[in-house]
Formats: structure tokens, sequence, C-alpha cells
């Protein structure tokens, strides 16, 4: 029922095929979302590589036993409009946008045999109020999502700060006037507490986007000192990452509403063709910032078995490896 699946790269220090692969095998993970990865010509986002070393990313994964669960693309992470508003954040024509990186992510979705691509709702300028850019950004989200329909794929909408969709109320807003059946919402709580959220509010979030949920992100932040509401989050000072079970994004309450309504959500994510519900965990938990984040083997371990004891306590079925698996 519960596929758990996680951004690889965090797990490596220098983020190469082995190194990631041989951590997610170690730790029982089956899946593994795409991201940096060091395919032998450098890093490389997963947009980046060429023909050749998405053929030895394959070949490692038959060796090791992985599949992919998403592309996690940073598609919808550019400026919506090309305004400077004193950020380093890119600008590219939304007609390029779509034909290149759109298309891009579709061809690697179809290579890496998945149906899932992470994506973000593009940054609207510095000192400007984001419901003020729903309009732009759903028109365009719609002909993202057309493309990737068209290629039997879903686009998952991240929640995250600085973004036009930056909250569930945004995001919502964003989903409705889309209204198009390939596009899918992915929560994530910790992207909430870092804007300062409270934990009772970062759970009221997670119950409103339930019901248009694709998948699940597990990354859990702890403020050192009184949350606070913050309007634009400097994602690359964000020091205090933890586990999910030490944080305040409630997860312990996320899961016993998710355990509630787990069979109306899987039923809606296998109409998709999908094979259960992906939580991919994304742990931060040695460092993060605008683009990915860094745990290392050992706090990805830390991280993975924080979780599972979280799923354990609600009664939630999920698999590691096993002997059998050997």
């Amino acid at each position: 029922m519960i596929l758990l699946s996680g951004f690889a790269d965090e797990s490596a220090l220098d983020k190469t095929i082995d190194q990631q692969f041989a951590a997610f095998a170690a730790l029982g993970l089956r899946y593994f979302t795409i991201r940096f990865i060091d395919a032998g010509d450098g890093v490389k986002n997963v947009m980046q590589l060429s023909e050749p070393e998405i053929d030895l990313v394959l070949q490692a994964m038959d060796a090791y036993g992985l599949s992919v669960s998403s592309i996690g693309s940073p598609i919808g992470k550019v400026k919506l409009l090309d305004v400077d508003d004193g950020t380093a954040n890119q600008f590219f024509p939304f007609d390029q946008y779509l034909e290149n990186s759109v298309a891009r992510a579709c061809e690697l979705a179809d290579r890496f045999n998945t149906k899932l691509i992470r994506g973000f709702s593009f940054y609207h300028p510095v000192g400007t109020a984001p419901e003020n850019h729903i309009e732009q950004v759903s028109e365009q989200l719609k002909q993202i999502c057309q493309v990737c329909d068209e290629n039997g794929l879903s686009f998952g909408l991240e929640v995250e700060a600085n973004l036009v969709g930056q909250n569930a109320n945004l995001l919502e807003s964003i989903y409705k006037q889309v209204d198009h059946p390939a596009l899918c919402l992915i929560f994530d709580g910790g992207n909430l507490v870092t804007q300062g959220f409270r934990t009772e509010e970062v759970v009221q979030q997670f119950s409103q986007l339930l019901p248009m949920l694709g998948w699940i992100h597990i990354k859990d932040y702890r403020h050192p000192g009184t949350v606070q509401r913050i309007e634009h989050v400097d994602e690359e000072s964000l020091s205090h990452y933890v586990p999910s079970s030490m944080g305040q994004s409630g997860h312990r309450e996320i899961l016993s509403i998710l355990k509630r309504e787990l069979d109306g959500l899987l039923q809606r994510v296998r109409e998709r063709g999908l094979p259960g519900l992906f939580i991919d965990l994304e742990p931060h938990v040695k460092g993060g910032g605008q683009f990915g984040g860094f745990s290392g083997p050992d706090g990805f371990g830390i991280a993975l078995r924080d979780f599972c004891k979280l799923l354990d306590a609600e009664g939630l079925t999920y698999s590691l490896r096993d002997y059998v698996d050997l």
C-alpha cells in the first residue's frame, strides 16, 4: 500500500551512482527519486543527463534492484515574470520552457519507467502577493499537465516557500483553476514549518490538500526559538532539519489522518497507473537549500528508521527488503 522512496542524492557525499544506490539498497529501499547524480561525467541534475549516462544509471538500477518513483525535476522553479527582484532565479520564455524542459522531463520519465514528475508553481516577484499570480500560473501549469498527460504521466506540484503555491490555500486555488486530471499535489510538512506555520496549521493544511494529493514528501524542521511567520524564506540559511518524529510538522497526526483516508487516496493514484502511494523521504538532516539537501548514508538511515517507527505506531503497512529479495 505505502511504497517508501527517497531522494537518493541525499544519501551520498559525492552523489555517484554507486554511493547512492549502495546506500539505498543497504537501507532496504526499493524505490528512489532521481535528482542529482554523477554518472561518470560529474554531478548533474537528471534533466542534464546524456544518453550514455542514462544507460549507466539504468544498468546500475538493475544491478542494485532499484526502481525510480519520480523524476525530481526542477520544473516550475523559475521566475514567472522577467523581473529583477534581487534574486538569482532564472527566467525562461514559457513556450521555450514547455518545448524544451517539460518535454525533456517526459522523455526521462519514459526512460526511467516512472509515471511521476515532481514540479513547482513558479517564483512570483519578491514583494508581490502570490495570489495575484494564480491565473497566469494556472494557465502555464495546465499546458504542462497537458504535455504530461499526452505521455501518460502525472505532474506533482510541491508546496514550497517563495513560490506562488506556498501554502494549502494557494495550492488548492491553483489546482481548481488548472482542473486537469494529470495534476496532483505533493505535501511536505517541513516546507510549511520553515515558513513559520505552527504544527496545528500544518496538520490542517494536510487535511485540506489530502483529496488532491498524488504523493507525500517527508522532511521536518524544528525552530530553535519562537515560531514566526516569514514572508520570504532564505532557504540557504535553514539549518534545523530533523527526523520526522522530532520536528514541528505533526507527522504523527498527519499519519493518523492518512490511515483513515488511505483507501480513497490509493484508489485515486491507481487510476493514474501507480502501484501504490509513494512516500518520499527528503530529510535534509545535515543541511538543505533551494535545490536540494544532504543527509549522508548515516543521516538518511536515521531518518528512515525514525519514520518507519511512526508508520508502525499507526499500523500503516509498508515493506523493506527482506532475505527473500536477495
